[in-house]
């Protein structure tokens, strides 16, 4: 288009993926005020906040004025980034004692979620990438974030409902699994990791749960508790099995070109890792603290790769094409 330029331009080619990177620098920050390191998760928190602005100006933006484009985004699995994103960002939010803006960003989620995860059901096939699991994230996601207002609030009422997100999750995944296509895992462009991932929420919402439970909130009886500590545990597990997988599968077949997905490959690491710090504290493991950091820091590592090379994609695609292509008057002079 005459006249935009080319910082315009990048934008507007923003694929709804891209909401992942707001995901996996939100559970960054989350790990790291898991583990004390206050000032490096408030900075990441930030990043986070500034990225989630700037992409929902953009989703207000499509909504109102191109929707029919919106309407095509909003279809694809990548759409509930919008609201695994958000969720994120309030379960951050609510650690810090910002339970007003916490509750606010946890009511948008809510009215988001019906939404998007009917257009997105809608359009699942069979052998879809990782991003089917996107429908699991995002059910969780609430699930998280009501899980520990309740707890915030004593708020009953809203533990129940986060029970009943986290086990409609859990459905969610069994049906996501069997539209998932196995290739994915050595073939994927980075989204494959959310397969690994869905399960990490999931046990993020059950130790949620299960530490909601106390002497000024009595939710759940021995049985239902007992039952409850065991899924979070099957579901870290296998959380774990599939990241040695995943892991395995990227030493076996590099994909070493960057892809706007391997945020959706971030975002299940720190996952792994925040799951494991709160499960240990919340079934009272605390040997998986060591592990739990390990993986925290790997994440962070994973982060710094991801967006230098995101940085370096960016600088290229907005650089004037007088400048990638050569200035004129700087053309070669040798005999042709």
């Amino acid at each position: 288009m005459p006249g935009t330029s080319p910082l315009s331009a990048w934008w507007a080619q923003r694929p709804p993926a891209a909401g992942a990177a707001v995901m996996a620098t939100g559970i960054i920050s989350i790990g790291l005020g898991l583990t004390g390191h206050g000032v490096l998760s408030l900075v990441f928190l930030a990043l986070a906040c500034a990225a989630w602005v700037a992409l929902a100006a953009d989703f207000v933006v499509r909504l109102l004025w191109q929707r029919q484009r919106w309407l095509a985004e909003a279809g694809t699995p990548a759409g509930l980034t919008a609201v695994a994103a958000t969720t994120v960002l309030g379960a951050r939010f609510a650690a810090l004692d910002r339970e007003f803006l916490a509750a606010a960003l946890l009511a948008l989620a809510a009215v988001l979620w019906p939404v998007l995860l009917a257009l997105v059901v809608k359009h699942w096939r069979r052998r879809m990438p990782g991003a089917v699991f996107l429908a699991c994230v995002a059910t969780q996601g609430l699930a998280v974030l009501g899980a520990v207002l309740a707890a915030a609030e004593s708020a009953a009422w809203l533990a129940h409902t986060a029970l009943v997100l986290f086990w409609l999750g859990i459905v969610i995944y069994g049906l996501a699994l069997a539209r998932f296509d196995r290739r994915q895992v050595t073939e994927g462009a980075g989204d494959h990791w959310v397969a690994g991932g869905a399960l990490a929420i999931s046990a993020l919402a059950g130790s949620k749960l299960l530490a909601a439970d106390g002497p000024e909130l009595y939710l759940w009886n021995a049985d239902g508790r007992g039952v409850l500590r065991f899924m979070t545990l099957a579901l870290l597990a296998l959380d774990l099995c599939w990241y040695a997988v995943l892991l395995a599968a990227e030493a076996v077949r590099p994909r070493l070109r960057h892809d706007v997905r391997r945020w959706a490959t971030v975002f299940p690491m720190g996952m792994t890792a925040a799951a494991t710090l709160s499960v240990a504290s919340a079934v009272g493991v605390p040997w998986l603290d060591g592990p739990g950091e390990v993986l925290l820091w790997i994440a962070v590592a994973a982060w710094v790769a991801v967006a230098v090379r995101a940085a370096v994609a960016a600088r290229a695609a907005v650089r004037p094409s007088t400048v990638r292509h050569g200035a004129p008057g700087l053309r070669s002079r040798a005999p042709r």
